[in-house]
């Protein structure tokens, strides 16, 4: 027998495609849980990330409230105080876009400038408070 007359008996081809259907059928469902588990994973840190996010700017307003109503009352500045919002601004740095990083550096310089200014009177601070907006009363 010459090369080109090779006989291949009948019972390897349903053998063959049987082990070839398994072959893909196994890659496909691995592929396909891979997919699936990896979906999962960027979905759970995206929601870790958006937590982390939710509980700093939570702290930061929290923070900055006090300071602003401080500042208001008050003209000496209180540096530690203020240092733990610019230590709230560079972990925002890691989770936040630089606009919103800029708009906490506004609200620190808005509370630098309440402390600058003259003490408010309680008919001030009534004034204050009619105001839509925390700049209106800082004029930045």
């Amino acid at each position: 027998m010459s090369p080109n007359n090779i006989i291949m008996n009948a019972g390897y081809v349903p053998a063959l495609a049987a082990l070839a259907g398994s072959a893909i059928g196994g890659l496909t469902s691995f592929v396909s849980s891979w997919s699936i588990q990896r979906s999962q994973t960027k979905i759970q840190l995206a929601s870790e990330i958006k937590a982390k996010r939710e509980s700093l700017y939570g702290q930061f307003i929290e923070h900055a409230s006090s300071l602003y109503a401080d500042a208001l009352q008050n003209q000496q500045e209180k540096v530690a105080n203020l240092a733990v919002l610019y230590t709230m601004i560079n972990q925002m740095r890691l989770y936040s876009s630089p606009e919103v990083v800029e708009e906490a550096e506004k609200v620190i310089q808005i509370i630098v400038n309440t402390y600058l200014a003259p003490n408010k009177t309680f008919q001030d601070l009534r004034e204050v408070m009619t105001n839509t907006t925390l700049l209106k009363s800082v004029n930045l």
